[in-house]
């Protein structure tokens, strides 16, 4: 059974540590301490410095009573801006806000939060479970970069469980998109704009001659947006660099490489149309998966769901998770609504009631006997 007080005590001493991606370490110093009172061994890697951060990824095993394959359950240790000086409110009602200067980092610390008291009750009232792992990740919120830095021949799960969704307790995304970026650079030549005009390149014009032919929103069951666009110097000068920035996500990976190359070629298009250049930089952030829904994993959440009295609800997401990479090192999983709303705001929020029900869920996961 799950103690509640201990719980949303985890919950709001978690908050009120300074979370910045790249700036886990005193999140991971109290992670630490809390794995090693429970008898565990944290392991942190090296992370931090192939990051330039100040935290490693942390890692921990449970020994299993059940023989049954070990699962891994994952959260991430770092939270959006504003992230420093952050307070939990408990209201009345059972609503849990920060002070609405700062966010309340339940995404991801509902997560952690969740996971901590399932395995505090494990230890204390002896049940019997498989054994667990556990992956505590850090810079996750820009693109998952801190997990790409973690060495997955540590894990012996084949199973995973990561705690990073928002909404109602009982969903779970099965299904995650490629997320990709472009930085375009356009190259042309400055004059003055007022005595020589004829003179220049103007990078600017190619750049939004590019922009207002590369279709942008939800086309084809993907997105794509042009995000930001800056160049030029004065208002009396031609200006010779422009410099925009763009997102692809999709469910097809294939897709969305497809159209990166399409718009390469626009990109280029437009530059010659202005006698400029262009270079292009790309980043793959994460690659698609889609986990079966017949699948073990899902099946073992689904029951999970049905004692706790859950309504379980399988969704598809277009946003990427620590899951993304984790599939790619041949996991299975599902990325578990843990009692977050309103994420990446100021106005984000949990409940005392939601908050115990994700706890409820790990701990039931975690001695699924299936």
């Amino acid at each position: 059974m799950i103690n509640q007080q201990r719980l949303i005590q985890t919950f709001v001493d978690l908050v009120v540590i300074d979370s910045p991606s790249y700036g886990e370490r005193a999140v991971c110093d109290h992670l630490k301490n809390h794995l090693s009172a429970l008898g565990l061994t944290p392991i942190e890697d090296d992370a931090a410095s192939r990051l330039n951060g100040n935290s490693g990824n942390l890692y921990a095993y449970i020994e299993g009573s059940l023989d049954l394959p070990p699962l891994l359950f994952s959260a991430h240790m770092d939270t959006v801006e504003p992230s420093c000086g952050k307070k939990a409110i408990l209201h009345p009602d059972g609503k849990i806000t920060s002070e609405q200067k700062t966010v309340l980092g339940a995404d991801d610390m509902a997560g952690l939060s969740a996971i901590l008291e399932a395995v505090c009750c494990l230890k204390e009232q002896g049940i019997a479970h498989r054994p667990i792992e556990l992956l505590f990740t850090v810079a996750e919120e820009p693109y998952n970069a801190g997990i790409r830095h973690f060495d997955p021949v540590i894990l012996r799960s084949k199973q995973v469980y990561v705690f990073d969704l928002t909404g109602t307790v009982g969903t779970a995304a099965y299904q995650a998109p490629t997320m990709l970026t472009f930085t375009a650079s356009f190259h042309g030549r400055p004059a003055h704009a007022g005595f020589a005009p004829e003179k220049g390149i103007h990078a600017i014009k190619a750049a939004a001659h590019a922009i207002e032919r590369i279709p942008c929103g939800r086309i084809d069951g993907m997105t794509v947006n042009i995000g930001t666009i800056e160049g030029g110097r004065a208002g009396n000068i031609i200006p010779e660099h422009c410099q925009l920035k763009g997102e692809i996500r999709s469910h097809d990976h294939a897709q969305a490489l497809e159209a990166l190359s399409e718009i390469k070629v626009q990109l280029e298009a437009s530059a010659q149309a202005f006698q400029a250049t262009v270079s292009v930089e790309e980043e793959i952030h994460c690659i698609a998966y889609q986990t079966p829904l017949e699948h073990d994993v899902v099946k073992r959440f689904q029951q999970a769901c049905h004692i706790l009295g859950l309504n379980p609800q399988l969704i598809s997401t277009f946003g990427g998770s620590d899951s993304n990479q984790l599939s790619q090192c041949g996991l299975r999983g599902l990325v578990v609504a843990n009692a977050m709303y309103d994420c990446h705001s100021l106005h984000k929020y949990t409940t005392v009631s939601e908050l115990t029900k994700a706890a409820e869920l790990a701990l039931a996961l975690m001695s699924a006997q299936n």
